[in-house]
C-alpha cells in the first residue's frame, strides 16, 4: 500500500495540469492512524464530487466491542458516528477554493430516525466511514495544493476527533448505547405483551410543521389512559410508563385537529428508532407495520384483489388483475394484498387519504345498491378476519363514520392532543344504537402465494440463479475498482455505468453483441425514481422517510432489471434473494459500482416489495 507521502508527492506533480490528472490519484494510502481510499474521481470540478472512505482499525478507535456486538447497537454505533462527522466536516465545507464544486466536503446528513447507512460502517477489524469531496480546480486546471489542504489539514481532524473514542465524550456515547439497548427491548416487550406499539408518556408526538421533522415547541405531552397504561422496567432507562396498545381492531376518533392524524404518524414513524431529544425515541411500533392507503393512477401486475374486488362488469380476472390506471379502491385494495405478501402484522389507515367506497358502504347504500351490483367488498368486512385468520392488526383513524365502532376491540378520543378510552362507553351506547352494520363477508380466503411480477422462465429455488458468490454474474468478490471504469453517483441524482460497466465486455444478463447494455438509473429525491426508461413513483409510500433509502431502491431494482430476477422469481423470492444478497456483502453487492459509496441507506422490507410492486417494466 502507499503511503500518504507519495499521495502528497502525486498532488503535487499533477499541480496546474489538465483535470482528468486527478485520476492518477485513485487508490488507498496509509496515513499512519488510518487508510485514506481515493475510490472514484469526478470527471470535472463541476461534476459530481468525488467518492473517499477512510478506514480506522479498531485499536487505534478504541470504541469498546460491546457497543456494537449486536445489530441495533451498531447500527446505534454508526448513526452517532455519521452524525459527529457531518457535523466536523461540515466546518471545513467550501474551505478550500476554486472553481465549481472545489473545496465541497460532505456526507450523509441523517434526519431524526437511526437507520443503517453506507456512510459508516463499523466491521469485525475497523470503522470504514464515507464521505464525498470535490477535488479543487481553477476552471479545469488542477489546484492540488488546495485539496492538500483538504486531505492533510482538514480530514485528519475530523477522522481523530469522530473516530477515535479517546477524544469523545464517554458518557455520551454510552448514552446512546443505552437507548438502543432500551428501545430493543421495549420491542421484544411488544411481542411478550400482545402489543402492536408502544406510545410513552411524555413523548411530544407534533411536529413543527408538515415539511419539519423537529418536535413542536410548547406541544402537549402525551399521556396514556389509565386503562390502557403499561409499565415497563426498562434495562438502563429504568420504570416506563406509556400506552400500549393491544393486538386486534383500534380506532382513533375525535374531532377535527385533536390530534388524531398526529398520534397515527407517530404509530407509522415508530418502526424506526429515533435520536434522544425527538420526542418519540420510546414511542415503537411493531416493524412490520404499514400504512395503506388509496393511491390513484399506480400500476398493479398479476395481484389477486378478490379478497376485496369480484364480477367486474368487464369479466376481468381479479385473481390475477393488471392495470396500468388504478382506481382508489382499486389501489388500495392491492395495498392490502401486497401488505400480506411482504409479511406485515399491522396495518395502519388514515379516513382522509383512503377510498371512502373500500373502507365502508353505510346501511341506506346497500339496501338502494344490492350486493350482487356491488363488485367491492369494503375493508370493515374484511378486517376482523384479517386479524382472526391472519394476525394482522389494524389502526385507523376516522372522523365520519361510525360502523367500525362495531368491530373495534379499543377505542381512543383523541381530545385537545390527550388520549381518551371510550371503549366501553361506545360498545354499551351501540349495542342500544339499532341495527347492526354488515361487518363480516363470506368467504375470506388469503391469496395464494407465488405471484411473480412479470411472467418469464420459470425457476424454481433461489440455489439456480446463476449469480456469483458476490452476486453478481461472472465476476470474482475481490475486482479492483479499474477492471468496472466509470461509476458511481452521476450529477442531477442519476447513477448508471459507462463502457466497461460490471460485466463489460463478458455478456451477462443485457448483454448484446458481447458488451453489456447499460441501464441508467435516475433518483429524485425521496419519492421517485426511474430505472431505464420506466418511472416508479414511490409519493405516496409515507413509510419511505430518507431520499438514501430511494437511492437503495433504485440499485436493488436495478439489479433485478439487470439479472431478470422478476421474470424469472415470484415477487417474494425476489426480495429474499436482494435481502441475501445485501446481508452477506453489504448494499455494494447490489450496487452497480466497486465500491461502497455514501448515500444508500437500507429500506426495510415492506419498502422493497412497495418498490418493486409499483414497477412497469
Amino acid at each position: 500500500m502507499k503511503s500518504s507521502t507519495d499521495l502528497q508527492r502525486l498532488l503535487e506533480s499533477i499541480d496546474r495540469r489538465s483535470y482528468p490528472a486527478y485520476k492518477d490519484a485513485r487508490g488507498s494510502y496509509d496515513f499512519n492512524d488510518y487508510v485514506l481510499s481515493i475510490d472514484h474521481v469526478q470527471g470535472d470540478p463541476f461534476a459530481s464530487p468525488s467518492k473517499l472512505s477512510v478506514w480506522i482499525p479498531h485499536e487505534k478507535a478504541g470504541y469498546p466491542a460491546e457497543y456494537f456486538d449486536t445489530p441495533w447497537k451498531q447500527t446505534a454505533l454508526e448513526d452517532y458516528m455519521v452524525r459527529q462527522f457531518y457535523q466536523e466536516i461540515a466546518t471545513f465545507n467550501f474551505k478550500a477554493k476554486g472553481s465549481g464544486k472545489s473545496g465541497l466536503i460532505t456526507t450523509s446528513r441523517p434526519g431524526p430516525e437511526i437507520l443503517s447507512r453506507t456512510a459508516c460502517k463499523c466491521g469485525p477489524k475497523g470503522i470504514t466511514a464515507r464521505f464525498e469531496a470535490g477535488f479543487p480546480a481553477n476552471g479545469r486546471t488542477i489546484n492540488s495544493g488546495e485539496l492538500i489542504k483538504i486531505l492533510f489539514d482538514f480530514l485528519p481532524r475530523c477522522v481523530k476527533h469522530v473516530f477515535y473514542f479517546k477524544n469523545r465524550k464517554p458518557e455520551e456515547v454510552l448514552s446512546v448505547i443505552h437507548l438502543a439497548e432500551d428501545q430493543q427491548f421495549i420491542r421484544r416487550e411488544l411481542e411478550r405483551l400482545d402489543l402492536v406499539s408502544f406510545v410513552a408518556d411524555k413523548a411530544v408526538l407534533p411536529r413543527e410543521s408538515g415539511i419539519s421533522s423537529r418536535p413542536m415547541k410548547g406541544s402537549v405531552p402525551f399521556s396514556s389512559p389509565q386503562s390502557l397504561r403499561t409499565e415497563l422496567d426498562l434495562p438502563h432507562h429504568g420504570r416506563l410508563t406509556g400506552m400500549g396498545l393491544r393486538r386486534g381492531i383500534t380506532l382513533i376518533v375525535g374531532g377535527g385537529y385533536h390530534g388524531k392524524s398526529t398520534l397515527l404518524k407517530a404509530l407509522e414513524a415508530g418502526v424506526y428508532n429515533h435520536v434522544a431529544g425527538d420526542g418519540r425515541e420510546y414511542v415503537i411500533t411493531d416493524s412490520t407495520a404499514m400504512k395503506l392507503r388509496a393511491e390513484d393512477g399506480r400500476s398493479i401486475q398479476n395481484t389477486d384483489i378478490s379478497l376485496f374486488i369480484n364480477d367486474l362488469p368487464n369479466k376481468k380476472n381479479t385473481k390475477c388483475f393488471s392495470t396500468e390506471d388504478a382506481s382508489g379502491s382499486t389501489s388500495q385494495a392491492a395495498a392490502v394484498i401486497e401488505g400480506i405478501e411482504a409479511g406485515s402484522r399491522a396495518f395502519l389507515i388514515d379516513e382522509d387519504t383512503s377510498a371512502t367506497n373500500f373502507m365502508v358502504r353505510d346501511d341506506l347504500m346497500q339496501k338502494i345498491i344490492s350486493r350482487s351490483k356491488e363488485p367491492i367488498t369494503p375493508f370493515i368486512e374484511r378486517a376482523r378476519d384479517l386479524y382472526e385468520n391472519a394476525g394482522i392488526s389494524t389502526i385507523m383513524v376516522a372522523g365520519s363514520s361510525g360502523a367500525y365502532f362495531y368491530i373495534a376491540d379499543t377505542i381512543i378520543q383523541m381530545d385537545c392532543y390527550e388520549p381518551l378510552d371510550i371503549t366501553d362507553k361506545t360498545k354499551a351506547f351501540c349495542a342500544s344504537y339499532g341495527a347492526e352494520p354488515i361487518t363480516r363477508a363470506p368467504g375470506f380466503a388469503l391469496p395464494a402465494r407465488g405471484r411473480k411480477l412479470q411472467t418469464g422462465t420459470s425457476t424454481s429455488g433461489l440455489s439456480n440463479s446463476g449469480l456469483s458468490a458476490s452476486g453478481r454474474s461472472g465476476q470474482s468478490q475481490n475486482a479492483q475498482p479499474e477492471e468496472h471504469g466509470k461509476g458511481g453517483y452521476r450529477q442531477g441524482g442519476s447513477y448508471g455505468r459507462g463502457r466497461g460497466g460490471r460485466d463489460g465486455a463478458r455478456g451477462g444478463y443485457g448483454s448484446q453483441g458481447g458488451r453489456e447494455e447499460r441501464i441508467k438509473v435516475k433518483v429524485y429525491g425521496k419519492d421517485s425514481l426511474q430505472v431505464g426508461k420506466s418511472p416508479v413513483d414511490l409519493r405516496f409510500v409515507e413509510q419511505l422517510i430518507d431520499p438514501e433509502q430511494t437511492n437503495a431502491l433504485a440499485q436493488m431494482l436495478r439489479y433485478c432489471v439487470e439479472h431478470q430476477l422478476l421474470e424469472r422469481y415470484t415477487v417474494a423470492d425476489t426480495v429474499t434473494l436482494l435481502e441475501k444478497e445485501i446481508k452477506k456483502g453489504g448494499i455494494t453487492a447490489v450496487s452497480d459500482t466497486s465500491y461502497a459509496a455514501c448515500g444508500l441507506c437500507m429500506p426495510r422490507t415492506q419498502e422493497i416489495f412497495a418498490c418493486i410492486n409499483r414497477y412497469r417494466g
